[in-house]
């Protein structure tokens, strides 16, 4: 049996050094290049810049858009859907899938993060790590400064107060706030 390579570790969910692998690493210089470029291009620029996020993102509707600065490990990772929109200081950690659906509005300094690391010090120390994915439904708001921490899915409709840090599953069509981010009250529709 062949061993695996610590990117198909990463891709898989086990735990894997990114430093062992070169692929792993040259993906990161290719895509924060491609970011570096994103983030200095001119914001008047708007088809280029939209040409570059696609070079980026593994996936994206036709109608998105990301305000600059914007920052991904590997972007091969993450999806767009349509009508996706992102104000300043967007960083994904897609070391796992992160699905963005559509209708989806992001407000400034929020964070998706895939990563994690060992509690075990030992490995922590050397270097371990592991990812889960992060899903996002339609129709999703988040104020800024929220954080989405690993292995998390938020249900469609639903929105994520400022400042909160989502840490376990938001069901669709509520509100949820807070440190760690907790439902508050359900959305009912007009």
């Amino acid at each position: 049996m062949k061993n695996k390579t610590e990117k198909e570790k990463m891709l898989n969910g086990e735990l894997y050094d990114a430093a062992l692998d070169e692929s792993l690493f040259n993906d990161r210089i290719k895509c924060k290049t491609l970011c570096q470029k994103y983030n200095n291009l001119s914001i008047e620029n708007l088809e280029e810049r939209k040409n570059l996020i696609k070079q980026i993102l593994h996936k994206t509707g036709q109608n998105f858009h990301i305000e600059q600065s914007f920052y991904c490990d590997y972007g091969y990772n993450i999806t767009i859907g349509e009508n996706f929109y992102s104000n300043h200081n967007l960083v994904i950690l897609d070391c796992a899938k992160v699905e963005f659906g559509s209708n989806v509005f992001i407000g400034p300094n929020c964070g998706f993060y895939t990563a994690e690391h060992p509690l075990d010090v030992e490995r922590r120390i050397k270097g371990l790590e592991y990812a889960k994915p992060i899903k996002i439904g339609n129709n999703v708001w988040f104020g800024g400064n929220v954080v989405v921490l690993s292995g998390v899915t938020i249900g469609d409709n639903s929105v994520i107060g400022a400042g909160s840090v989502v840490t376990k599953d938001i069901p669709s069509n509520v509100v949820a706030v807070g440190n760690p981010c907790k439902v508050i009250k359900k959305i009912e529709n007009n």
